[in-house]
């Protein structure tokens, strides 16, 4: 047999059931609410999530690269030539020539460096020696250039944020070059300085008013390439140098330039220029001296490089106190501005 229920055993039952999911509804939704409002950041942190993908398109577009025309470089160990819009091409310089962990505005200045030479390059200085369908190669004869799939080989699971910080450096500074009087500059840059850069003359034949001598008091302290030490027996010094060092005294007289680099140096009775020592040994820099032990000779340098322009640890360490990279090219590049593409290059945007 069934029973009816007692209406009044009900009524007391739903009672508290009613008390307990109140205080429960408390707990969840009023109680959170109090303790988040405080910390509300008024309407301007608020976003909707309506507004998130717009957000995130304008980002994407604003980094957006856009290239006029392409780059043709050969690739020197396969013997083949990749056409690459000229703006990616400058991301995998700087990818290539540049530390992706160095700041932001320095990799900015090192992408103007890459794009104003690529640009004076195709404008004034195409090389004979190269096929005709290449402009450049992917070297050290001009820039060096590696492909994605080198990239990703050499920094694995770092490509992703390299890459991003690099392209945000280059599409900051997109369609952009370094001129001087109108005209795109050699953008000469090198690693580390010895403390100062070096006049152009003075390591290559030219003089350019815009490649002057300069301080760069920054790399010795973040450059862990501002000092080497090479050494050489008697026979290869001889060997490499085409000399006789039977009657070289262990005292070596150096004329310096401005930079404090070797001007001319007298080993084993010939005259060299400081230039010549540092290639024919194979020298970090041309700021060296020389001391002799037993039948050793030691040879101690002082930076990375020719010397002559930007010094990228230079320019990171102007970053790092907060220069931006305008700052950093008119630094480095004495009397220069920086134009536009159109401004600078119009006949070479109508042939490419």
């Amino acid at each position: 047999m069934l029973r009816r229920p007692n209406k009044s055993k009900q009524k007391n039952w739903k009672t508290p059931s009613l008390i307990f999911i109140s205080i429960l509804f408390t707990f969840m939704f009023v109680i959170p609410t109090v303790i988040v409002l405080p910390f509300a950041g008024g309407e301007e942190s608020e976003v909707s999530k309506e507004a998130e993908p717009v957000v995130q398109e304008e980002k994407q577009a604003n980094q957006k690269l856009v290239s006029p025309f392409d780059v043709r470089v050969l690739r020197t160990e396969e013997d083949t030539v990749e056409e690459i819009p000229l703006e990616d091409y400058v991301v995998h310089v700087v990818a290539s020539e540049m530390p992706a962990d160095f700041e932001l505005e320095a990799l900015k200045a090192q992408a103007l460096a890459a794009r104003t030479y690529i640009v004076r390059f195709l404008t004034y200085e195409q090389s004979e020696d190269l096929p005709d369908s290449a402009d450049v190669t992917d070297t050290v004869d001009h820039q060096v250039y590696k492909n994605t799939d080198e990239l990703r080989q050499i920094w694995g699971s770092d490509y992703h944020w390299k890459i991003d910080k690099i392209e945000q450096a280059v599409a900051a500074t997109q369609g952009t070059v370094i001129t001087y009087e109108d005209q795109p500059i050699t953008p000469a840059f090198f690693s580390t300085s010895n403390g100062y850069t070096e006049n152009s003359e003075d390591y290559w034949e030219n003089e350019l008013p815009y490649l002057r001598a300069v301080e760069s008091p920054w790399d010795e302290d973040i450059s862990p390439k501002f000092l080497d030490q090479q050494v050489f027996t008697s026979a290869e010094l001889e060997n490499k140098l085409q000399v006789s060092l039977s009657n070289q005294s262990d005292q070596f007289q150096l004329t310096r330039t401005d930079s404090q680099r070797v001007d001319q140096v007298e080993i084993g009775g010939q005259t060299f220029s400081g230039r010549d020592i540092r290639e024919q040994l194979g020298l970090s820099s041309n700021d060296f001296t020389i001391s002799k032990k037993n039948d050793h000779y030691v040879f101690t340098t002082k930076g990375f490089g020719h010397g002559v322009g930007m010094s990228q640890y230079g320019a990171n360490g102007m970053a790092q106190e907060g220069k931006t990279y305008d700052d950093i090219i008119a630094y480095y590049y004495k009397g220069t501005e920086l134009n536009t593409l159109e401004q600078a290059t119009p006949t070479l945007l109508v042939k490419k």
